[in-house]
């Protein structure tokens, strides 16, 4: 009877505590785990065309009221147009071998980004677009100039700009420039250069400010990343990546922000700094702002109603920097860096420190980190992501090859003792309290340890979790093929076969188990891992390659191990 009542109370407690995860993903805006929201119907209409450069007023922001004189808030930068303001005759459409962006010419913004080496999951025919101004979506890279003090206006990225420059990347060259050149707006001219590098997904930014007036100017200089706060096309139910805006400093590090917590003014986040970025990140893919190190610079993030028709608003990440004063004809140019491409680990590395860290493996970074290198490793001699990830789990379970032995060692007493210990209990069924002493008293005498199988187990799950983590974030996955008919490791297996060979194995290696000697506890371990398999049908392949090859590696391993200790392997099937 204590058995069934303790059964019944662990039955109890696991089920709250899926609840209570279900109810902090709703918390923290993502999806119901198990029953999915319907998603809120966008209304969707068409903005009429603009029929003039004018900027569009400015809104309240998040940044607080505190923010020092030399740094006006960002209130006082310009808001994006509503999406598809952009009229045709102003786009430039600019190509390198790697990238193809599209600048509008008011303003010199980065409106569009398409990745011509990544592919779209949802049509694969066409390459994947992270930057858009359209209908759909809103995601563009601004920058310009707001003045320093009261009534003072500069050229921002609205106002219209001249280009100059090529278009295209060709054979041979390995840099391509782009230039925007403004009026003079307020005694200044902004002239803005896009360094394009092939095979790079990092553009350096040049900002050269004038004075062409006769009396000083002080004006400051403004990056900013805008993005709808919508979800991304085809996100997974079964699984959660982040998707907003983040900042890093040298002082506070990594700093990810919920768009809710923007919304309800309650994000924290370092403000002032003179190191670092502001990013928004999504699964696989990310866009940021750098300046250089040493660079003063006042960071904001706040939410702006743009009347835009893919939603109510949208995400600024800002970045403000002083120019200080220029007198008349005097010139300053300030360097800064935009980010948009995919998260490749060493790529991001190379680019600025902290910047691989929007690549998100959460608290299990210090696992996680060593185990994409060592996959990254693998690959290299292989060739082949889909037998990577089996070299790697191979490594481990070799690496974990005692702790493993002692906990199926462990299992195979437990099997030996349990028609031992099933007689006893139907014995003294009516005793509850005597068959608990006899219990112990067999498990002592026999040398049995009921936690021994499973405390070897706890140390590997960090460690699993943590590979679960890298096969997730890796971009490397998108479309990357393994055999047959796999040809995308970071997408749902189509056929569904790879899911029921995981259910399968998992259920042999509940067989292999000894079963609880409590009926209802048996009754359990059966339907625990049926349910958890049916989660993993709509996992990534890359993913369920991983359980599958560790699956039966165990399995082959608990075999060998109970063959030598003298106890048969047998399957132990579920009396219902």
């Amino acid at each position: 009877m204590n058995d069934i009542r303790r059964t019944i109370l662990w039955v109890i407690f696991g089920f709250s505590m899926v609840l209570l995860w279900d109810q902090w993903q709703i918390h923290n805006g993502r999806q119901p785990t198990f029953i999915p929201a319907p998603p809120k119907a966008a209304v969707v209409t068409t903005p009429p065309m603009p029929s003039s450069t004018a900027g569009v007023p400015s809104v309240s922001s998040a940044v607080p009221a505190t923010a020092p004189a030399a740094l006006p808030s960002v209130q006082s930068v310009p808001v994006t147009t509503a999406a598809p303001a952009t009229a045709q005759a102003n786009l430039l459409v600019v190509s390198t071998d790697v990238l193809k962006l599209t600048f509008d010419s008011e303003g010199g913004s980065l409106v569009r980004t398409e990745f011509l080496r990544h592919r779209d999951m949802a049509d694969k025919a066409k390459n994947f677009v992270l930057l858009d101004n359209s209908r759909e979506r809103v995601y563009v890279a601004q920058s310009g100039l707001i003045g320093g003090v009261a009534g003072a206006v500069f050229p921002t990225h609205k106002t219209a700009m001249v280009v100059e420059g090529a278009r295209d990347l060709n054979d041979g060259e390995n840099e391509l420039v782009v230039t925007f050149t403004s009026a003079e707006v307020g005694g200044a001219r902004l002239v803005k250069s896009y360094i394009l590098k092939r095979g790079s997904y990092a553009m350096a930014v040049r900002h050269t400010v004038s004075n062409v007036s006769g009396t000083p100017i002080e004006p400051l200089l403004y990056l900013q990343l805008v993005r709808d706060g919508n979800k991304l096309a085809g996100e997974s139910a079964f699984y959660s990546t982040f998707t907003g805006p983040a900042v890093y400093t040298e002082s506070k590090k990594y700093q990810k922000v919920e768009f809710a917590d923007i919304k309800k003014k309650k994000a924290d986040f370092e403000k002032q700094a003179s190191n670092g970025y502001v990013a928004m990140v999504q699964h696989y893919f990310a866009s940021a702002w750098v300046l250089p190190d040493g660079v003063k610079r006042e960071i904001s993030l706040d939410a702006v109603d743009i009347g835009a028709a893919v939603g109510d608003c949208c995400y600024r990440a800002t970045m403000i920097t002083p120019m200080d004063a220029l007198v008349p004809g005097a010139s300053k140019t300030v360097e800064a860096q935009l980010f948009a491409g995919p998260q490749q680990e060493k790529m991001l590395e190379a680019l600025t420190p902290g910047l691989e860290l929007v690549k998100d493996y959460g608290w299990l970074t210090i696992l996680a980190k060593p185990l994409y290198w060592l996959l990254d490793e693998l690959h290299s001699m292989i060739q082949n992501w889909g037998w990577s990830i089996v070299g790697l789990v191979i490594l481990l379970k070799m690496a974990f090859y005692w702790l493993n032995a002692k906990a199926y060692a462990s299992m195979a007493k437990m099997k030996a003792v349990n028609p031992k210990v099933m007689e006893m209990r139907e014995r003294l069924k009516d005793n509850p309290q005597q068959m608990q002493q006899e219990m112990m008293r067999i498990y002592r005498e026999e040398k049995v340890n009921p936690l021994g199988g499973c405390f070897p187990i706890m140390v590997q799950i960090p460690v699993f979790i943590a590979l679960y983590w890298v096969l997730l974030s890796s971009v490397e996955m998108r479309n990357a093929p393994w055999i047959l008919w796999i040809h995308d490791l970071s997408s749902p297996d189509p056929y569904y076969i790879m899911p029921l060979v995981m259910t399968l194995t998992t259920l042999l290696q509940t067989a292999l188990n000894p079963t609880p000697p409590d009926p209802l506890q048996a009754k359990l371990m059966w339907f625990m891992p049926l349910i958890f398999s049916v989660m993993f049908f709509f996992f990534p392949a890359g993913l369920v390659l991983y359980w599958i090859t560790n699956n039966i590696l165990s399995i082959a391993q608990q075999w060998l191990i109970n063959t030598r200790m003298g106890v048969p392997p047998q399957f132990n099937l579920p009396k219902f």
